[in-house]
């Protein structure tokens, strides 16, 4: 019988824990397929090995502390050996866009500090260029937020306010966030990353460019590697 892409994505995440290894400084991503990989690693901590996970976000911080992982932060390590996290989209080069989760603050102030930073994801999130099937996540302040949109779409995009329920979604750091469509994609990512940080209210975007080493593929043809 074959697999489901569920069975695939965790199969994927585990690939990935392969890396994991005695005495780590492991980040620990956001989202339905990086818990494949804290639970995982929770298993091998059970196992015996000794792991510090540095969470991406309150919710996996959570899931760590359920699962055995000791919990730190970057504010206590220098630096983390490996992350493994997903991603909305993929490049060749392995560049991404990530957000849609609700994290891309705080994963990409740990993918900047991370040594080898792995990407697990489905097949489907494969793309020859940014933007073309996901919107590109914008995490702004609350004040004058709507003022910060109209900025955000002189760059050529179109951002709408993400919600939960009637009101604005609110990340862990006390933001709001806008997901921003392009209409025929994002042709220059390194300029949009830069001008779209430029901008009063932007925190941060979630174009992730060179960032990630690895990313782990997971399609109906069974798992795809790609390293940078």
């Amino acid at each position: 019988m074959a697999k489901d892409q569920q069975e695939l994505m965790k199969e994927a995440a585990w690939k990935a824990c392969e890396l994991v290894d005695d005495g780590m400084v492991v980040g620990l991503g956001t989202g339905r397929t990086a818990a494949h990989a804290v639970r995982r690693i929770g298993e091998m901590v059970k196992g015996g090995i000794r792991v510090v996970g540095i969470p991406t976000s309150e919710a996996t911080g959570r899931l760590a502390v359920e699962v055995g992982i000791e919990v730190s932060t970057l504010d206590e390590h220098d630096s983390v050996d490996l992350t493994i996290d997903g991603a909305d989209e993929v490049t060749p080069e392995l560049d991404l866009i990530k957000g849609l989760g609700g994290a891309l603050l705080r994963e990409k102030i740990i993918a900047r500090h991370t040594r080898r930073e792995i990407i697990v994801a489905d097949a489907s999130k494969a793309v020859e260029r940014l933007g073309t099937r996901a919107p590109l996540p914008v995490e702004v302040l609350r004040f004058g937020h709507r003022a910060t949109a109209r900025e955000i779409a002189h760059l050529g995009c179109e951002p709408v306010l993400r919600m939960t329920g009637a009101k604005p979604f609110v990340t862990d750091g006390g933001n709001y966030t806008y997901d921003c469509r392009f209409p025929e994609g994002i042709h220059e990512a390194r300029r949009t990353e830069s001008e779209m940080n430029n901008i009063p209210g932007v925190v941060e975007n979630g174009l992730f460019l060179g960032l990630a080493k690895d990313a782990i593929l997971a399609g109906e043809d069974g798992l795809r590697i790609l390293r940078r």
